[in-house]
């Protein structure tokens, strides 16, 4: 058997058809139908029941992907070794992340690593949509989360936890005065991520464990951070914000802190990554990279 063959039936069966893989890898749908065919040809088993309208793998096609895709996994894991006694880590390393941790962070971050290894190439996706690493050959992703993760095969490398403040313009504050307490919030304009009651509150909490739920006036609804962090600057009202996305605005004074011995949530960084792929060096050199450097700009603890 071919090593390109395993590979390209893998591809099939994660992009779940041959028109979707073609697609996928820019090769012709007859070539990777040949090159599946040849695959069943050298085995003598059928591994995909395909017609115009029916994709289906087999039950033994089940089985030969499961091992075909540790196969490459292996395979990949060989090269890596290899590669790994090379001065430089190099090669592709695909990285997801939410809108917000890139605008945050990662968007300043990933081109300061690509200069510190010109030899790897980094190719990064921004969505807020959960992303099945495995299925969409992603290397690494970086999660923010507000339970612990789930327990799976991934490596999971915990950053630590970023909190979110409240924050409001000078002129806001000069108008309409500076919370003292909790309780003073109802009598400000605020930011809120929705106008639904429930999810239009804040919990606040202290350093020793304190809480205290509060509501601001409704005076503008964003579910986009970003947007709430420019209608804050406007002075639309005191809004809740990741403290990595408003720390350049309260560096530069253009926001201010309100009850600042409180934090209003926040959540957990996690780094994600394949269990095979996170041995390799690069994939090691940019892990390590990211998490010195999100550690210091979402200051997280």
């Amino acid at each position: 058997m071919k090593l390109n063959d395993l590979f390209f039936f893998v591809q099939v069966v994660d992009k779940k058809g041959f028109a979707a893989a073609s697609r996928a890898l820019q090769i012709p749908k007859s070539s990777l139908s040949k090159r599946v065919a040849e695959l069943e040809s050298d085995l003598g088993i059928r591994l995909i029941e395909r017609s115009t309208r029916r994709f289906a793998v087999t039950e033994a096609g089940e089985d030969f992907y499961r091992h075909a895709a540790a196969a490459l996994l292996e395979a990949d894991a060989a090269r890596e070794a290899a590669l790994s006694r090379l001065a430089e880590p190099r090669g592709l390393v695909r990285i997801t992340a939410s809108m917000t941790t890139v605008q945050a962070a990662l968007g300043d971050l990933l081109p300061e690593l690509a200069l510190r290894y010109p030899k790897i190439q980094i190719a990064l996706t921004a969505t807020n949509r959960f992303v099945d690493l495995i299925e969409e050959g992603f290397d690494l992703a970086v999660r923010a989360h507000f339970a612990p993760l789930p327990a799976s095969d991934y490596v999971q490398r915990r950053l630590g936890f970023a909190p979110n403040y409240l924050v409001a313009a000078p002129d806001h504050l000069a108008r309409q005065g500076r919370p003292e307490r909790p309780e003073d919030i109802a009598a400000h304009d605020g930011v809120l991520p929705t106008h639904f009651p429930e999810t239009s509150r804040w919990t606040l909490r202290t350093a020793n464990g304190e809480t205290q739920q509060v509501r601001p006036k409704p005076r503008f609804y964003a579910d986009d951070p970003v947007t709430s962090l420019n209608a804050a600057l406007a002075g639309l009202g005191i809004a809740s914000l990741p403290h990595g996305l408003c720390a350049p605005a309260l560096t530069a004074g253009k926001l201010e802190r309100v009850l600042s011995d409180w934090d209003s949530g926040g959540a957990t960084f996690t780094l994600l990554m394949p269990h095979r792929r996170g041995q390799s060096p690069s994939l090691r050199a940019v892990a390590d990279f990211l998490a010195d450097g999100l550690t210091t700009r979402l200051t997280l603890r």
